[in-house]
Protein backbone atom coordinates (compact mmCIF):
# COMPACT_ATOMS: atom_id res chain seq x y z
CA UNK A 1 0.00 0.00 0.00
CA UNK A 2 1.39 3.37 -0.84
CA UNK A 3 2.50 6.30 1.88
CA UNK A 4 -0.42 8.25 0.93
CA UNK A 5 -2.81 5.82 1.15
CA UNK A 6 -1.68 4.46 4.57
CA UNK A 7 -1.19 8.78 5.69
CA UNK A 8 -4.86 9.24 4.71
CA UNK A 9 -6.27 5.79 6.32
CA UNK A 10 -4.56 6.67 9.50
CA UNK A 11 -6.22 10.08 9.88
CA UNK A 12 -9.53 9.36 8.51
CA UNK A 13 -9.81 6.21 9.72
CA UNK A 14 -11.31 5.15 6.57
CA UNK A 15 -10.63 2.43 4.06
CA UNK A 16 -8.99 4.53 1.09
CA UNK A 17 -10.33 2.99 -2.05
CA UNK A 18 -7.68 4.44 -4.86
CA UNK A 19 -9.24 3.28 -8.05
CA UNK A 20 -9.12 6.37 -10.30
CA UNK A 21 -12.53 8.34 -10.46
CA UNK A 22 -14.61 7.41 -13.78
CA UNK A 23 -16.03 11.03 -13.49
CA UNK A 24 -15.15 13.47 -15.75
CA UNK A 25 -12.12 15.75 -15.18
CA UNK A 26 -12.66 19.39 -15.18
CA UNK A 27 -9.66 21.08 -16.89
CA UNK A 28 -8.89 25.06 -16.01
CA UNK A 29 -8.54 26.58 -19.25
CA UNK A 30 -6.17 28.87 -17.46
CA UNK A 31 -3.90 25.82 -16.24
CA UNK A 32 -1.71 25.15 -18.74
CA UNK A 33 0.10 22.85 -16.51
CA UNK A 34 -2.96 21.07 -15.22
CA UNK A 35 -2.67 17.76 -17.51
CA UNK A 36 1.35 17.70 -16.34
CA UNK A 37 0.32 17.94 -12.07
CA UNK A 38 -2.23 15.07 -12.96
CA UNK A 39 1.03 12.85 -13.92
CA UNK A 40 2.89 13.97 -10.77
CA UNK A 41 0.14 13.17 -8.71
CA UNK A 42 -0.80 9.94 -9.85
CA UNK A 43 3.05 8.84 -9.66
CA UNK A 44 3.13 9.84 -5.88
CA UNK A 45 0.26 7.86 -5.37
CA UNK A 46 1.22 4.89 -7.11
CA UNK A 47 4.69 5.12 -5.95
CA UNK A 48 5.20 6.39 -2.17
CA UNK A 49 5.67 3.16 -0.40
CA UNK A 50 8.07 4.33 2.39
CA UNK A 51 6.08 2.80 5.15
CA UNK A 52 4.03 5.49 7.71
CA UNK A 53 5.91 3.43 10.46
CA UNK A 54 9.32 4.22 9.49
CA UNK A 55 8.40 7.78 10.12
CA UNK A 56 10.18 9.45 12.85
CA UNK A 57 6.84 10.39 15.95
CA UNK A 58 7.78 14.28 15.68
CA UNK A 59 5.20 15.66 13.17
CA UNK A 60 7.69 18.33 12.06
CA UNK A 61 9.84 15.64 10.89
CA UNK A 62 7.38 13.76 9.18
CA UNK A 63 6.28 16.59 7.42
CA UNK A 64 9.46 17.63 6.34
CA UNK A 65 10.43 14.70 5.00
CA UNK A 66 6.92 14.16 3.48
CA UNK A 67 7.58 17.62 2.21
CA UNK A 68 10.93 15.74 0.73
CA UNK A 69 9.87 13.03 -0.87
CA UNK A 70 6.82 14.88 -2.49
CA UNK A 71 9.53 17.26 -4.05
CA UNK A 72 11.56 14.58 -5.34
CA UNK A 73 8.75 12.75 -7.04
CA UNK A 74 7.30 15.80 -8.53
CA UNK A 75 11.03 17.02 -10.21
CA UNK A 76 11.06 13.16 -11.06
CA UNK A 77 8.27 13.62 -13.46
CA UNK A 78 9.02 17.12 -15.06
CA UNK A 79 12.29 16.43 -15.75
CA UNK A 80 11.26 12.96 -17.93
CA UNK A 81 8.82 15.92 -19.38
CA UNK A 82 11.54 17.35 -21.50
CA UNK A 83 10.22 20.51 -21.62
CA UNK A 84 11.19 23.82 -20.02
CA UNK A 85 9.40 24.32 -16.75
CA UNK A 86 10.58 27.96 -15.45
CA UNK A 87 11.63 27.34 -12.03
CA UNK A 88 9.33 29.77 -10.59
CA UNK A 89 6.10 27.48 -12.39
CA UNK A 90 8.21 24.49 -10.92
CA UNK A 91 8.44 25.60 -7.28
CA UNK A 92 4.57 26.40 -7.63
CA UNK A 93 3.86 23.00 -8.85
CA UNK A 94 5.71 20.88 -5.87
CA UNK A 95 3.91 23.50 -3.67
CA UNK A 96 0.68 22.24 -5.47
CA UNK A 97 1.52 18.80 -4.53
CA UNK A 98 2.22 19.16 -1.41
CA UNK A 99 -0.80 20.51 -0.41
CA UNK A 100 -2.36 18.25 -2.46
CA UNK A 101 -0.91 15.40 -0.52
CA UNK A 102 -0.80 16.65 3.08
CA UNK A 103 -2.78 19.68 3.38
CA UNK A 104 -6.58 20.44 1.98
CA UNK A 105 -5.49 20.40 -1.91
CA UNK A 106 -6.52 23.12 -4.30
CA UNK A 107 -7.88 25.77 -1.07
CA UNK A 108 -5.01 25.15 1.44
CA UNK A 109 -3.11 28.67 0.16
CA UNK A 110 -6.80 30.16 0.31
CA UNK A 111 -7.03 28.72 3.97
CA UNK A 112 -3.74 30.61 5.20
CA UNK A 113 -4.07 33.80 3.75
CA UNK A 114 -5.38 35.82 6.37
CA UNK A 115 -7.43 38.23 4.49
CA UNK A 116 -10.05 35.92 2.94
CA UNK A 117 -12.94 35.21 5.55
CA UNK A 118 -14.73 32.29 3.78
CA UNK A 119 -14.22 29.55 1.12
CA UNK A 120 -16.99 28.29 -0.76
CA UNK A 121 -16.52 25.52 -3.06
CA UNK A 122 -19.53 24.59 -5.49
CA UNK A 123 -18.19 21.30 -7.07
CA UNK A 124 -14.99 21.09 -8.63
CA UNK A 125 -15.35 23.45 -11.22
CA UNK A 126 -16.55 26.36 -8.95
CA UNK A 127 -14.33 27.83 -5.64
CA UNK A 128 -15.53 31.64 -4.54
CA UNK A 129 -14.14 33.12 -1.30
CA UNK A 130 -14.91 36.33 0.64
CA UNK A 131 -12.33 39.11 0.80
CA UNK A 132 -13.36 42.92 2.67
CA UNK A 133 -16.69 41.32 2.86
CA UNK A 134 -17.30 40.84 -0.95
CA UNK A 135 -17.55 37.39 -2.97
CA UNK A 136 -14.91 36.70 -5.69
CA UNK A 137 -14.34 34.06 -8.12
CA UNK A 138 -11.33 32.56 -8.37
CA UNK A 139 -9.63 30.49 -10.71
CA UNK A 140 -8.82 27.62 -8.82
CA UNK A 141 -10.44 24.19 -9.52
CA UNK A 142 -10.35 20.58 -8.24
CA UNK A 143 -9.86 17.66 -10.67
CA UNK A 144 -13.08 15.85 -10.41
CA UNK A 145 -15.85 15.10 -7.51
CA UNK A 146 -13.40 12.76 -6.10
CA UNK A 147 -11.21 15.09 -5.54
CA UNK A 148 -13.18 17.13 -3.48
CA UNK A 149 -15.06 14.08 -1.42
CA UNK A 150 -11.19 12.89 -0.31
CA UNK A 151 -10.95 16.79 0.87
CA UNK A 152 -14.06 16.65 2.25
CA UNK A 153 -13.53 13.29 4.09
CA UNK A 154 -9.61 14.24 5.26
CA UNK A 155 -11.70 17.32 7.32
CA UNK A 156 -14.68 15.74 8.81
CA UNK A 157 -12.63 12.30 9.82
CA UNK A 158 -10.14 12.92 12.39
CA UNK A 159 -13.13 14.79 14.70
CA UNK A 160 -15.08 11.64 14.48
CA UNK A 161 -17.71 12.66 12.12
CA UNK A 162 -18.48 11.13 8.35
CA UNK A 163 -20.44 12.01 5.50
CA UNK A 164 -21.58 9.18 2.48
CA UNK A 165 -24.83 8.74 0.82
CA UNK A 166 -26.69 7.90 3.77
CA UNK A 167 -24.90 10.60 5.67
CA UNK A 168 -25.03 13.56 3.48
CA UNK A 169 -24.43 16.30 5.31
CA UNK A 170 -22.58 17.52 7.76
CA UNK A 171 -20.93 20.17 10.36
CA UNK A 172 -17.20 20.17 11.35
CA UNK A 173 -14.57 22.64 12.04
CA UNK A 174 -10.88 22.66 11.13
CA UNK A 175 -7.94 22.17 14.09
CA UNK A 176 -7.97 26.04 14.01
CA UNK A 177 -11.44 26.18 15.18
CA UNK A 178 -12.39 27.20 11.42
CA UNK A 179 -16.50 26.15 11.13
CA UNK A 180 -17.04 24.30 8.03
CA UNK A 181 -20.11 22.54 6.24
CA UNK A 182 -19.81 19.89 3.67
CA UNK A 183 -23.33 18.74 1.58
CA UNK A 184 -22.77 16.33 -0.95
CA UNK A 185 -24.76 14.19 -3.57
CA UNK A 186 -27.78 13.49 -3.86
CA UNK A 187 -28.65 16.89 -1.77
CA UNK A 188 -26.23 18.48 -3.86
CA UNK A 189 -26.60 18.74 -7.24
CA UNK A 190 -23.72 20.33 -8.32
CA UNK A 191 -21.17 18.30 -6.52
CA UNK A 192 -19.69 18.25 -3.35
CA UNK A 193 -20.27 21.79 -1.57
CA UNK A 194 -17.57 22.46 0.96
CA UNK A 195 -18.00 25.92 2.48
CA UNK A 196 -15.18 27.16 5.29
CA UNK A 197 -15.90 30.15 7.81
CA UNK A 198 -12.18 30.93 8.54
CA UNK A 199 -11.41 32.59 12.13
CA UNK A 200 -8.17 34.28 12.83
CA UNK A 201 -5.49 32.49 14.92
CA UNK A 202 -6.03 35.43 17.73
CA UNK A 203 -9.23 36.04 18.59
CA UNK A 204 -10.30 39.53 17.68
CA UNK A 205 -10.56 41.78 20.65
CA UNK A 206 -13.18 44.81 21.64
CA UNK A 207 -10.27 47.11 20.08
CA UNK A 208 -10.31 45.48 16.68
CA UNK A 209 -14.32 45.81 16.38
CA UNK A 210 -13.84 49.45 17.07
CA UNK A 211 -11.30 49.60 14.59
CA UNK A 212 -13.51 47.76 11.84
CA UNK A 213 -16.41 50.27 12.50
CA UNK A 214 -18.53 47.61 14.16
CA UNK A 215 -19.22 49.85 17.13
CA UNK A 216 -18.26 52.52 19.14
CA UNK A 217 -15.83 52.98 22.22
CA UNK A 218 -19.18 54.13 24.57
CA UNK A 219 -21.06 50.91 22.80
CA UNK A 220 -17.90 48.51 23.89
CA UNK A 221 -17.89 50.22 27.44
CA UNK A 222 -22.11 49.62 27.85
CA UNK A 223 -21.54 45.94 26.63
CA UNK A 224 -18.53 45.06 28.79
CA UNK A 225 -21.14 46.45 31.63
CA UNK A 226 -23.51 44.45 30.65
CA UNK A 227 -21.52 41.60 30.78
CA UNK A 228 -19.79 41.63 34.03
CA UNK A 229 -23.16 42.59 35.53
CA UNK A 230 -24.10 38.97 34.60
CA UNK A 231 -27.13 40.05 32.15
CA UNK A 232 -28.43 37.80 30.52
CA UNK A 233 -27.52 38.76 26.71
CA UNK A 234 -28.64 37.37 23.06
CA UNK A 235 -26.70 38.11 19.88
CA UNK A 236 -29.37 38.26 16.94
CA UNK A 237 -27.89 38.94 13.26
CA UNK A 238 -28.62 37.51 9.77
CA UNK A 239 -26.13 34.52 7.92
CA UNK A 240 -22.43 35.92 8.06
CA UNK A 241 -23.06 38.97 10.32
CA UNK A 242 -20.48 38.41 12.44
CA UNK A 243 -22.65 36.86 15.32
CA UNK A 244 -19.87 34.64 16.83
CA UNK A 245 -17.05 37.25 16.38
CA UNK A 246 -19.04 39.26 18.95
CA UNK A 247 -19.88 36.48 20.96
CA UNK A 248 -16.40 35.84 21.60
CA UNK A 249 -15.54 39.46 22.46
CA UNK A 250 -18.60 39.12 24.84
CA UNK A 251 -17.07 36.31 26.40
CA UNK A 252 -13.47 38.07 26.90
CA UNK A 253 -15.45 40.78 29.42
CA UNK A 254 -16.10 37.28 31.41
CA UNK A 255 -13.89 37.59 34.95
CA UNK A 256 -11.24 34.64 34.69
CA UNK A 257 -12.10 33.34 38.29
CA UNK A 258 -15.65 32.32 36.89
CA UNK A 259 -16.40 28.66 35.55
CA UNK A 260 -17.88 28.97 32.06
CA UNK A 261 -19.17 25.49 30.13
CA UNK A 262 -19.92 26.47 26.33
CA UNK A 263 -21.78 24.51 24.22
CA UNK A 264 -21.85 24.20 20.44
CA UNK A 265 -22.75 22.07 17.56
CA UNK A 266 -19.02 22.22 16.22
CA UNK A 267 -16.54 23.52 18.96
CA UNK A 268 -15.46 27.35 17.37
CA UNK A 269 -15.48 29.44 20.30
CA UNK A 270 -12.20 30.81 21.43
CA UNK A 271 -11.99 31.94 25.39
CA UNK A 272 -8.59 33.11 26.65
CA UNK A 273 -9.82 32.36 30.58
CA UNK A 274 -8.66 29.42 32.67
CA UNK A 275 -11.72 27.64 33.31
CA UNK A 276 -13.57 26.97 30.39
CA UNK A 277 -15.67 23.51 29.89
CA UNK A 278 -16.15 23.09 25.96
CA UNK A 279 -18.75 20.82 25.01
CA UNK A 280 -19.90 19.43 21.15
CA UNK A 281 -22.91 18.28 20.44
CA UNK A 282 -22.60 14.63 18.39
CA UNK A 283 -24.62 13.21 15.14
CA UNK A 284 -25.97 9.82 14.86
CA UNK A 285 -23.51 6.95 14.36
CA UNK A 286 -24.32 4.76 11.36
CA UNK A 287 -26.76 3.18 12.71
CA UNK A 288 -28.83 6.22 13.37
CA UNK A 289 -27.94 6.27 17.31
CA UNK A 290 -25.68 7.68 19.68
CA UNK A 291 -27.13 11.39 18.88
CA UNK A 292 -26.23 14.03 21.50
CA UNK A 293 -28.64 17.37 20.79
CA UNK A 294 -27.48 20.50 21.63
CA UNK A 295 -30.88 20.58 23.74
CA UNK A 296 -29.23 17.47 26.03
CA UNK A 297 -26.00 19.29 26.79
CA UNK A 298 -27.76 22.37 28.06
CA UNK A 299 -29.58 20.21 30.56
CA UNK A 300 -26.18 18.56 31.42
CA UNK A 301 -24.60 21.40 31.77
CA UNK A 302 -26.42 22.84 34.87
CA UNK A 303 -25.36 19.87 36.67
CA UNK A 304 -21.82 21.12 36.06
CA UNK A 305 -22.07 23.86 38.53
CA UNK A 306 -21.22 26.37 35.96
CA UNK A 307 -21.28 30.40 36.52
CA UNK A 308 -21.68 31.06 32.77
CA UNK A 309 -23.37 29.49 29.92
CA UNK A 310 -22.68 30.15 26.53
CA UNK A 311 -24.44 28.41 24.05
CA UNK A 312 -22.78 29.28 20.47
CA UNK A 313 -26.39 29.14 18.74
CA UNK A 314 -29.90 28.46 19.58
CA UNK A 315 -31.84 27.01 16.72
CA UNK A 316 -34.68 24.70 18.35
CA UNK A 317 -35.80 23.49 20.95
CA UNK A 318 -32.94 24.05 23.38
CA UNK A 319 -34.49 27.50 23.71
CA UNK A 320 -36.73 26.34 26.50
CA UNK A 321 -33.70 25.04 28.25
CA UNK A 322 -31.71 27.89 27.74
CA UNK A 323 -34.63 30.12 28.88
CA UNK A 324 -35.40 28.30 32.17
CA UNK A 325 -31.34 28.28 32.75
CA UNK A 326 -31.42 32.18 32.72
CA UNK A 327 -34.76 32.16 35.19
CA UNK A 328 -32.81 29.29 37.58
CA UNK A 329 -29.50 31.47 38.52
CA UNK A 330 -27.73 30.91 36.15
CA UNK A 331 -27.29 35.12 34.93
CA UNK A 332 -24.78 36.40 32.80
CA UNK A 333 -25.75 33.54 29.83
CA UNK A 334 -25.14 34.47 26.13
CA UNK A 335 -26.05 32.99 23.46
CA UNK A 336 -26.65 33.82 19.47
CA UNK A 337 -29.61 33.50 17.10
CA UNK A 338 -30.58 34.20 13.63
CA UNK A 339 -32.93 36.96 12.96
CA UNK A 340 -33.55 39.66 11.41
CA UNK A 341 -33.98 42.83 14.12
CA UNK A 342 -34.57 42.30 18.02
CA UNK A 343 -38.48 42.02 17.68
CA UNK A 344 -37.67 39.19 14.90
CA UNK A 345 -35.77 37.61 17.60
CA UNK A 346 -38.22 37.33 20.09
CA UNK A 347 -40.64 36.17 17.64
CA UNK A 348 -37.78 33.36 16.77
CA UNK A 349 -37.37 32.17 20.53
CA UNK A 350 -41.26 31.72 21.16
CA UNK A 351 -40.86 29.85 17.88
CA UNK A 352 -38.11 27.43 19.17
CA UNK A 353 -39.87 27.22 22.46
CA UNK A 354 -42.52 25.38 20.53
CA UNK A 355 -40.06 23.29 18.51
CA UNK A 356 -38.94 21.47 22.38
CA UNK A 357 -42.96 19.67 22.32
CA UNK A 358 -44.22 22.02 25.44
CA UNK A 359 -47.76 22.75 24.68
CA UNK A 360 -47.75 26.10 26.35
CA UNK A 361 -49.64 28.94 26.16
CA UNK A 362 -47.85 31.73 23.88
CA UNK A 363 -48.43 34.22 26.95
CA UNK A 364 -46.74 31.72 29.17
CA UNK A 365 -43.81 31.61 26.45
CA UNK A 366 -43.33 35.51 26.13
CA UNK A 367 -42.86 36.13 30.23
CA UNK A 368 -40.19 33.31 30.55
CA UNK A 369 -39.01 35.20 27.53
CA UNK A 370 -39.01 38.70 29.46
CA UNK A 371 -38.31 37.23 32.46
CA UNK A 372 -35.05 35.58 31.27
CA UNK A 373 -33.26 37.80 28.58
CA UNK A 374 -32.10 41.24 29.41
CA UNK A 375 -30.75 42.58 26.15
CA UNK A 376 -30.24 41.76 22.13
CA UNK A 377 -26.95 43.03 20.12
CA UNK A 378 -28.74 42.99 16.95
CA UNK A 379 -25.63 42.87 14.35
CA UNK A 380 -25.99 43.38 10.35
CA UNK A 381 -24.05 42.99 7.37
CA UNK A 382 -24.10 46.46 5.34
CA UNK A 383 -23.93 46.46 1.33
CA UNK A 384 -20.50 47.41 1.47
CA UNK A 385 -19.56 44.15 2.99
CA UNK A 386 -18.84 45.80 6.82
CA UNK A 387 -20.65 44.45 10.03
CA UNK A 388 -22.06 46.95 12.04
CA UNK A 389 -23.94 46.47 15.33
CA UNK A 390 -27.04 48.41 14.50
CA UNK A 391 -29.41 48.11 17.76
CA UNK A 392 -28.67 47.47 21.55
CA UNK A 393 -32.15 46.87 22.52
CA UNK A 394 -33.37 46.49 26.33
CA UNK A 395 -35.67 43.94 27.40
CA UNK A 396 -38.36 45.87 29.73
CA UNK A 397 -40.63 43.23 30.67
CA UNK A 398 -44.31 42.78 29.49
CA UNK A 399 -47.34 45.24 28.66
CA UNK A 400 -50.12 43.52 28.36
CA UNK A 401 -49.38 40.66 26.00
CA UNK A 402 -46.12 41.92 24.35
CA UNK A 403 -42.91 42.49 25.33
CA UNK A 404 -41.42 45.79 25.97
CA UNK A 405 -38.06 46.50 23.74
CA UNK A 406 -36.45 49.74 24.36
CA UNK A 407 -33.36 50.34 21.87
CA UNK A 408 -30.45 51.93 23.58
CA UNK A 409 -28.33 52.31 21.07
CA UNK A 410 -28.95 52.66 17.27
CA UNK A 411 -26.99 52.91 13.91
CA UNK A 412 -28.42 55.63 11.56
CA UNK A 413 -27.26 54.97 7.80
CA UNK A 414 -27.15 57.97 6.23
CA UNK A 415 -25.88 57.09 2.67
CA UNK A 416 -22.92 55.75 0.45
CA UNK A 417 -19.92 57.71 -0.14
CA UNK A 418 -18.15 57.69 -3.71
CA UNK A 419 -16.43 53.87 -2.95
CA UNK A 420 -19.75 52.01 -2.42
CA UNK A 421 -19.19 52.16 1.67
CA UNK A 422 -22.05 52.99 4.04
CA UNK A 423 -21.90 56.36 5.44
CA UNK A 424 -23.79 56.64 9.12
CA UNK A 425 -23.19 57.10 12.89
CA UNK A 426 -23.95 55.35 15.78
CA UNK A 427 -26.17 56.75 18.37
CA UNK A 428 -27.32 57.02 21.74
CA UNK A 429 -31.43 57.41 22.10
CA UNK A 430 -31.17 58.98 25.10
CA UNK A 431 -32.49 56.22 27.21
CA UNK A 432 -31.26 54.79 30.28
CA UNK A 433 -31.82 50.79 30.41
CA UNK A 434 -34.29 50.00 33.40
CA UNK A 435 -31.30 47.33 34.55
CA UNK A 436 -29.16 50.24 35.21
CA UNK A 437 -30.22 49.16 39.16
CA UNK A 438 -29.22 45.65 38.73
CA UNK A 439 -25.68 46.68 37.36
CA UNK A 440 -24.77 48.95 39.99
CA UNK A 441 -25.64 46.63 42.93
CA UNK A 442 -23.00 44.41 41.56
CA UNK A 443 -20.91 47.33 41.71
CA UNK A 444 -20.73 49.13 38.21
CA UNK A 445 -21.76 52.34 37.49
CA UNK A 446 -21.57 53.71 34.10
CA UNK A 447 -21.96 57.89 33.67
CA UNK A 448 -25.05 59.59 32.86
CA UNK A 449 -23.20 61.01 29.24
CA UNK A 450 -23.09 57.90 28.31
CA UNK A 451 -26.56 57.63 26.88
CA UNK A 452 -26.66 61.23 26.25
CA UNK A 453 -26.90 61.93 22.29
CA UNK A 454 -24.50 64.12 20.37
CA UNK A 455 -26.07 67.12 18.95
Amino acid sequence: MSLLKRIEERNTGLKIDDTPSKEKTYVSKSDPYRELKDRIHKKIVDEMSVEVNNLSKDANVNRSMLDTMVAQYSNTVMNAEHAPIPSSIREQIIAEMIDDVLGFGPIEPLLKEESITEVMVNGPKQVYIERSGKLVLTDITFRDNHHVMTVIERIVAPIGRRIDESSPLVDARLPDGSRVNAIIPPLSLVGPCLTIRKFSRDPLTVDNLIGFGTLTENMASFIKACVEGRLNVVISGGTGSGKTTTLNVLSSFIPNDERIVTIEDAAELQLRQDHVVTLESRPANIEGKGAIMIRDLVRNALRMRPDRIVVGEVRSGEALDMLQAMNTGHDGSMTTGHSNSPRDTLSRIETMVLMAGMDLPVRAIREQVASALDLIIHQTRMRDGSRKITQITEVQGMEGDVIILQDIFTFVQAGKDEFGRVIGSFRPTGIRPRFIEKLEENGIRLPNELFWPKI
